[in-house]
C-alpha cells in the first residue's frame, strides 16, 4: 500500500512537556520505531509532520533578537521543516535496514493571498500559557491569543492549501523506492504575484489539510493522522465524551461543528477530503498506535463503507 502518515506537532513535542531538544529527540525515536514498521512491512511511505510547538518556539527566539533580524513566519516554517525533517530522517535511517532510501524535501505550498483565514487567525502555535501570561504577551507583542484546552496559545493565519509545488518530485522519489519526508508544518506557504513569481506568506498551513491534499494527489491508499490523543471524540473534554471508532465521511461531516478549528477540525477535514476523493481509508489516533491504526484496529477510522458513526464500547 501507499501510505501518507502525518505526525502532529503536539505528538513530537507533547502538551505540557518542556520545549527541549532532548524531548523532541525522544518523541521522534518513538515515531521512527512505529513508522519503520510500516516500511519494513513492504508499504510505500510518505511522512509529513506538524510544527505548531516548534515554529512558535522559533518565533519567540526571533522576537528576542534585533528587530532587523526577525524572521517572518514563512522563513520560520522552512526552519522548522528542516529541523524536524532532519530529526525524523536520522531516526528512520537508524531503524531501517542498511541501504534503505530516505530523503527530506523542503516543500512549497501555494495559498491564496485573499484567503479569509488571513483576517481570522485560528491556528494555535507555540507554547501553552496561563491566561495572565497570554494577556501580557498579547500586549507586548501584538500577537493574537486564544484559549486552547486548559491554557492559551498564539494563533496565526492558516489558509487553505491549493497546490503542493514539489508533488511531482515527491512522486519521482517514491517511484525510486525512497521514503519521503515532506510538507513539514503544512509546507512553506507562498503566493504567486501577477507575474507568476512566488513570495512567502505570513501563515502556517495546517499539516492535516495539506497531508489530505498530498495523499489525494499521490493516489495513496491510506492516510494516517497521528497525534497525542487515542481517537476522535464527540464531546471531547466533557463527561459525555465518546470515542468514534469508525465512520463514513458523510456522518462525520454532519458533526463537523463539534470539532475545534485549528486542532481536531482540520484532521476531520483532511480525512473527509481524502476518503471522498479516493475511496481510501483515513485513520486518526495516537502516534504510538500507528501500526494498529493502519491495520484498522485502533484510533478513529474514516471508511467510505462504514455507513454510520460507530463508538468505542
Amino acid at each position: 500500500m501507499r501510505v501518507v502518515a502525518a505526525l502532529g506537532g503536539n505528538a513530537l513535542l507533547k502538551r505540557g512537556e518542556k520545549q527541549s531538544v532532548a524531548n523532541q529527540w525522544a518523541n521522534v525515536r518513538v515515531a521512527a520505531a512505529q513508522l519503520a514498521e510500516i516500511v519494513m512491512a513492504g508499504h510505500q511511505l510518505v511522512i509529513t509532520h506538524g510544527n505548531g510547538p516548534q515554529v512558535g518556539m522559533l518565533a519567540l527566539q526571533s522576537e528576542a533578537g534585533p528587530s532587523d533580524a526577525q524572521a517572518p513566519l514563512d522563513v520560520l516554517d522552512a526552519e522548522s521543516e528542516g529541523m524536524i525533517g532532519y530529526m525524523i530522517e536520522q531516526q528512520m535511517r537508524n531503524r531501517l535496514p542498511a541501504g534503505a532510501k530516505v530523503a527530506t524535501l523542503l516543500t512549497h505550498v501555494r495559498v491564496d493571498a485573499s484567503d479569509p483565514a488571513f483576517k481570522k487567525p485560528q491556528k494555535p502555535i507555540g507554547a501553552v500559557y496561563s491566561k495572565a501570561e497570554a494577556a501580557r504577551i498579547k500586549a507586548e507583542r501584538g500577537w493574537q491569543m486564544t484559549a486552547d484546552g486548559d491554557g492559551w496559545r498564539r494563533v496565526v493565519a492558516s489558509p487553505e492549501p491549493l497546490e503542493i509545488l514539489q508533488q511531482p518530485e515527491i512522486a519521482v522519489l517514491m517511484a525510486a523506492g525512497v521514503t519521503v519526508i515532506c510538507a513539514g508544518g503544512g509546507g512553506i506557504p507562498c503566493v504567486r504575484d501577477a507575474n507568476g513569481f512566488l513570495t512567502g506568506a505570513e501563515a502556517v498551513v495546517d499539516k492535516d489539510r495539506c497531508s489530505g491534499l498530498l495523499a489525494t494527489l499521490l493516489g495513496a491508499d491510506r492516510l494516517l493522522m497521528l497525534t497525542d490523543v487515542d481517537a476522535t471524540y464527540l464531546g471531547f473534554g466533557t463527561p459525555n465524551a465518546r470515542a468514534i471508532r469508525r465512520s463514513d465521511p458523510t456522518s462525520l461531516r454532519g458533526h463537523r461543528s463539534d470539532f475545534r478549528a485549528g486542532t481536531m477540525g482540520p484532521k476531520i477535514d483532511g480525512a473527509i477530503q481524502f476518503v471522498t476523493s479516493t475511496g481510501g481509508l483515513a485513520g486518526i489516533g495516537r502516534l504510538e498506535d500507528a501500526a494498529n491504526i493502519l491495520r484498522g484496529v485502533a484510533g478513529t477510522i474514516v471508511d467510505p463503507l462504514a455507513k454510520r458513526l460507530q463508538f468505542a464500547g
